[in-house]
């Protein structure tokens, strides 16, 4: 207790004296923040949302200084109804990309090879462009990092149609934007197979053919890790040597990051210290590493300030809190991109995004899809926003 006091002390210093170890992949005081709003956050609304809705919340989140979004997910609308517009998102993106204060990476979450082939499908509908639009601003449950049965997506015509059509050159950059996709696993065999009806190995085994595809056409691959930190099946006390295990075989099968998911928000500061510190004995770069907090138990950003100490620099949010996991009951929606960004500028770093234009974004979309708006920054910001502007006369 004693020692986990003291590593919440520091972080309790004035920002002056805040000092944040360095990475050779980002600058020490700078955090990325993914923001998976529209795919991991609407993914399991019961009320039916437009395409056009989905394009608009795209298009707002560009402007607010994000560098990578997760626009959407090629999966059998049979399994997840929300992500039936994937294609018409991604068809937006790439005839008329949103306005951004510098170009953006676009991830798009696939189950299986055939959610590849019709990523292909759209992707070869575009030619590649070269100018991005710049404003003139400064700098299933395993779909829910979920989807059922992955092997029922509808493929294309046929495989031999889609996927020789897929991108000779080797840039996966549209429109002065890259686009990069993702896949998941589970950590616990249970949930791997409540929702693949597979093992985690046969889980892998089937992802291979699709990471290598994907990456000989050009698009980087990530791969998310469900519950990592507690499982609704298997309990709170997920091996941490298994997710370890997991990380490092995607890493060999080529993914160039690997988000670890508390789907089930169950992780607490001492079990995510203790995964942190296994992963890095296992090998496992910071700098290969994202961390996907859920908020069910109020942890998240406990869990992501311990995730800042270990060095860690690339997290997960979902605007306005969205999320959730339909086989975890009780758990609650992903940490709010608006505390996350709150949080993180207090201890003084820098993520580029802005809290103003977010919290606006964050009261937007909830209303949109009638849900409370429920980020403690974000109200808090747009109250202040509101005082300023002076009396309503």
């Amino acid at each position: 207790m004693a020692k986990s006091m003291r590593a919440v002390q520091c972080l309790l210093r004035p920002a002056g004296r805040r000092s944040f170890t360095t990475s050779p992949r980002v600058l020490a005081d700078h955090v990325r923040i993914i923001e998976v709003g529209p795919r991991d956050g609407l993914q399991n609304e019961k009320k039916s949302i437009s395409a056009e809705t989905k394009i608009e919340l795209v298009r707002r989140l560009a402007g607010t200084g994000l560098e990578t979004i997760e626009a959407g997910s090629f999966v059998n609308p049979k399994w997840v109804p929300q992500m039936a517009a994937s294609d018409k998102v991604l068809e937006s993106i790439l005839s008329g990309p949103p306005k951004a204060p510098h170009p953006i990476t676009y991830q798009w979450l696939l189950p299986n090879t055939r959610g590849l082939e019709n990523y292909f499908k759209v992707m070869n509908s575009a030619q590649p462009g070269s100018s991005p639009q710049l404003t003139a601003q400064d700098s299933g449950p395993a779909l829910n990092t979920s989807s059922m049965d992955p092997n029922a997506m509808p493929a294309a015509t046929s495989g031999a149609e889609a996927m020789p059509q897929a991108r000779v050159d080797s840039t996966n950059t549209r429109n002065g934007h890259k686009h990069e996709v993702s896949i998941f696993m589970a950590a616990t065999e249970a949930f791997s197979k409540k929702n693949t009806n597979c093992s985690i190995q046969e889980s892998l085994d089937r992802f291979a053919p699709l990471m290598t595809e994907a990456k000989k056409q050009g698009y980087p691959v990530r791969a998310y890790i469900s519950v990592a930190l507690g499982c609704p099946f298997e309990g709170p006390d997920v091996d941490p040597h298994k997710v370890a295990e997991i990380a490092a075989s995607l890493l060999e099968l080529g993914a160039e990051e690997i988000s670890v998911a508390d789907t089930t928000g169950m992780g607490t500061a001492p079990r995510t210290r203790k995964l942190l510190q296994t992963l890095k004995e296992a090998g496992i770069r910071n700098e290969d590493l994202a961390l996907h907090f859920h908020d069910t138990f109020g942890q998240a950003l406990v869990n992501t300030i311990i995730s800042l100490e270990h060095g860690i620099r690339t997290f997960d949010s979902a605007v306005g809190g969205l999320g959730g996991c339909p086989y975890s009951p009780g758990a609650t929606g992903n940490v709010a991109t608006e505390d996350l960004i709150y949080t993180l500028h207090s201890l003084g770093a820098k993520t580029g995004v802005d809290l103003d234009e977010m919290s606006r974004i964050g009261k937007w979309i909830t209303g949109e899809i009638g849900r409370d708006y429920n980020s403690s920054a974000g109200k808090a910001t747009l109250s202040r926003l509101e005082r300023a502007s002076g009396p309503k006369l």
